[in-house]
């Protein structure tokens, strides 16, 4: 096929979805998507997971068996999500295999409530690999200070890891040297770093929304529109300089290979930007952007593949950071509240996501 995410694809872009849930497994979408819209890979997503427990009846038997052994709503939630996760990692089995490895994952994330603690964070990540149990699933993990810990020492022991909700090139730095460095102790413990991969999760849209917001207060109309696509850009280029070089190269001999960049939050919030802006202005190499099903369509129908914008206007996103600074725009400051912000709606979609759960209890009467 030919269609304009096919053409993407060439161009090295790995196409994801951000939803997965039992319908989409039960009614076939998820592989028409991985045909029709060139989809090689999946990300979880608990909002989408309690609409369509909420609203549909595919998860009411094994609902009822798992409420029947536990009365814990974590406990059953992740039951239910784990089945998913292993049919559509069964299901993009194949991608994986073809791709060496590289892509046909699919993730799912640790309980957001655990983002500030490190140990219980990795006990988490590594009780998920069990569960799924199979080589293309990803844990996400949130790239907090003690995240990132639980990132290297997830790595260090040989799991595959999705590191989300990275907003700040400082942040994007230390989870690439959490990740060389889990690879290391691997390494230097006797492990096969063959089969461990990862993805840095760079949040994008929301950093427009965040900044735009304080550049609309101050009346720096002119700088708007621009901090997300460029903070995603710098964060590509320390991805070709950690990813290079004596000390990486001795990891890759060892059969390491890269975390790539996966830009996240890619639909546009504002109306007055082009809807597929986030795609056609982040095309690069060995990079993975995830969808929601809006930005999928859209691209099919009017996306454009120009080339490597990636790697277009470097110099120009360094200066912006600087026009930032002399406008009185805080770059750490968006940053860490867009962290603080994202942490705090994963720990909301998911309280919500638990409440669904026992409402269906309720509903089931059991």
């Amino acid at each position: 096929m030919s269609s304009r995410l096919h053409q993407l694809s060439e161009r090295g872009v790995s196409v994801w979805v951000d939803s997965l849930s039992r319908e989409m497994l039960e009614t076939g979408h998820l592989k028409r998507l991985m045909h029709e819209d060139a989809v090689v890979g999946v990300t979880s997503n608990p909002t989408i997971f309690q609409k369509a427990l909420s609203e549909g009846e595919w998860y009411d038997d094994q609902l009822r068996a798992a409420l029947e052994r536990t009365e814990d709503t974590r406990e059953v939630f992740f039951a239910l999500a784990v089945e998913d996760i292993k049919r559509a990692c069964d299901l993009m089995r194949p991608v994986w295999e073809r791709t060496d490895g590289v892509d046909g994952f699919v993730s799912i994330e640790v309980d957001p409530d655990l983002a500030y603690d490190r140990d219980a964070t990795f006990d988490q990540a590594t009780l998920l690999h069990a569960l799924v149990e199979r080589p293309n699933v990803y844990v996400k993990i949130p790239a907090t200070v003690p995240g990132v810990g639980a990132i290297e020492d997830s790595i260090a022991a040989g799991r595959s890891i999705n590191v989300t909700l990275i907003f700040s090139l400082e942040r994007h730095a230390a989870v690439a040297e959490a990740y060389v460095h889990g690879l290391e102790r691997l390494v230097a413990a006797g492990g096969d770093p063959t089969h461990v991969a990862s993805v840095a999760s760079f949040f994008v849209s929301r950093v427009d929304t965040e900044a735009d917001r304080r550049l609309g207060e101050i009346g720096r109309e002119d700088l708007e529109g621009r901090l997300a696509v460029d903070n995603a850009k710098l964060a590509y280029q320390h991805y070709l300089e950690v990813f290079s070089g004596p000390r990486w190269e001795a990891l890759a001999a060892a059969g390491a290979r890269p975390q790539r960049c996966l830009w996240a939050s890619t639909s546009t919030k504002n109306p007055a930007y082009r809807d597929v802006l986030y795609v056609e202005e982040l095309i690069g190499p060995a990079t993975v952007n995830t969808m929601p099903f809006e930005t999928i369509a859209a691209f099919q129908d009017h996306g454009e593949v120009r080339g490597e914008t990636l790697t277009e206007g470097v110099d120009e996103a360094r200066a912006l950071l600087d026009e930032l600074a002399q406008a009185g725009v805080d770059y750490d400051d968006v940053t860490d509240t867009l962290e603080r912000e994202g942490v705090q709606k994963f720990s909301d979609s998911f309280t919500s996501l638990l409440e669904g759960i026992d409402a269906k209890r309720a509903v089931l009467a059991i």
